[in-house]
C-alpha cells in the first residue's frame, strides 16, 4: 500500500463553520467567519505540497463523505487531488449515526488498520481520538487551515516522511511478482 493523506475538508482547506441547505448547498456562513474566505480555498496549496510526492494517496476523513459520499465529496477537489482520491474513512455500508459517534482520529486508526500505509499523515482541526498517533497529525487552524504560517511549516516537515529514495520504490514488493525483494522503509 503506497502513503496516505487523511484529509479533513473543514478547518483545513477552508474555515471550519460549513453549513448545508437544500438548494443552496454548501456555505461559509459570513457573519462567523473573516469576510473573504471561501471554501476549499487552500485545495490548491494542498496540490502543491503533494507535487513532489506523486505516490501518495488520499483517503478522505471528512465528514462531507458521511453526507454526500466519497465520490460526490471528492468532486469538490481540484483534479490533481481528487485523482489521488482511493476512498474515505466512512463507507455506505456503515451506520452514520453511529460513525460520528466515533471520534475523528479512532476513525482514521480504524481505517489504518484497515488499509495498512507503508506510511501516513492526517491533516485535521479535531484533536481527539489519536491516542499514540499524534506524529501523524497535524492539527490546522479552524480559520486558516493548512494555510495559517505554523500549520503549513508542520504539514510540509510531516510530508517529508513520504519522500523514498527511488531504489526503494523499484525494489518495493508487487503482488505480481513473486519472490520480490521486500526493504523495510
Amino acid at each position: 500500500m503506497r502513503p496516505v493523506l487523511y484529509l479533513d475538508f473543514d478547518g483545513c482547506l477552508h474555515p471550519e463553520p460549513v453549513y448545508w441547505r437544500p438548494h443552496r448547498g454548501a456555505y461559509l456562513d459570513a457573519r462567523l467567519v473573516a469576510a473573504g474566505h471561501r471554501l476549499f480555498e487552500h485545495a490548491g496549496l494542498l496540490e502543491e505540497l503533494l507535487e513532489p510526492y506523486p505516490s501518495v494517496a488520499i483517503v478522505l476523513s471528512t465528514t462531507w463523505a458521511v453526507q454526500h459520499g466519497c465520490s460526490r465529496a471528492a468532486k469538490r477537489l481540484p483534479p490533481g487531488l481528487r485523482s489521488r482520491v482511493i476512498g474515505a474513512t466512512y463507507h455506505s455500508s456503515m451506520d452514520s449515526t453511529a460513525f460520528r459517534l466515533i471520534p475523528r482520529g479512532q476513525q482514521v486508526l480504524d481505517d489504518v488498520a484497515r488499509r495498512r500505509p507503508t506510511t501516513w499523515l492526517a491533516l485535521d482541526d479535531v484533536d481527539e481520538g489519536w491516542g499514540d498517533a499524534r506524529d501523524h497529525v497535524v492539527i490546522t487552524d479552524e480559520v486558516h487551515g493548512i494555510a495559517e504560517p505554523t500549520v503549513l511549516a508542520k504539514v510540509r516537515s510531516a510530508l517529508e516522511r513520504f519522500e523514498a529514495p527511488a531504489f526503494l520504490d523499484e525494489l518495493a514488493p508487487d503482488a505480481s511478482l513473486p519472490g520480490r525483494i521486500t526493504l523495510p522503509r
